[in-house]
């Protein structure tokens, strides 16, 4: 797992033995080429990467040259990961600022939020069930978490067949990377 872009890129990431299932490479440049249509480039943008796993998409965000990114993860093996990757991309100084938040992606969101974001990765286990995901966006929209152009992504197993957006998104597009489904959504405050 490599850094794709911007200062650190080619970088080898570390993962996570078992206890995270990674984004694959064609999924991660897939995200950031979708990504990069919709914002031009990173620069200044706040990204929130919930379940960070080994942290790889909101480094390679970082590396990018977001301006502030957080990446929120409960698993202490994943924590370590993250922290490890993070001095890794660190050499290369990137120009935004990186926290790590050590706890679960609903504990996160059940405070009031840190700042707005831009872009929000959402990519919960697997069989985390759709109804708590749809649950995490409606509280991104009632918490105040969301900058008014916000993008949300959602990666889900290629086996569910569509993510049901709640009144204060709108569904963009779903694009299949192998065993994973990456869903896009914007942030329409007006429809919530």
């Amino acid at each position: 797992m490599r850094i794709i872009a911007g200062v650190a890129k080619g970088r080898t990431l570390g993962s996570v033995a078992g206890a995270t299932r990674p984004t694959s490479d064609r999924a991660r440049e897939g995200l950031f080429s979708s990504l990069l249509s919709e914002f031009g480039d990173f620069l200044g943008l706040h990204v929130l990467d919930l379940f960070g796993g080994s942290g790889a998409i909101a480094l390679e965000a970082l590396s990018r040259g977001a301006a502030n990114v957080h990446v929120v993860e409960k698993d202490v093996d994943a924590q370590k990961t993250i922290e490890k990757n993070y001095e890794l991309v660190s050499k290369n100084k990137p120009v935004g600022k990186f926290h790590l938040y050590s706890m679960s992606a609903q504990r996160f969101i059940s405070d009031p939020p840190k700042e707005k974001y831009h872009i929000v990765y959402i990519d919960p286990p697997y069989d985390f069930p759709d109804e708590d995901v749809v649950e995490i966006l409606c509280t991104l929209h009632s918490g105040g978490f969301l900058k008014d152009d916000a993008l949300l992504a959602i990666e889900r197993t290629a086996k569910r067949s569509h993510i049901s957006w709640p009144k204060a998104f709108t569904a963009l597009r779903e694009r299949n990377y192998g065993q994973a489904t990456i869903f896009y959504g914007s942030y329409t405050p007006e429809n919530g």
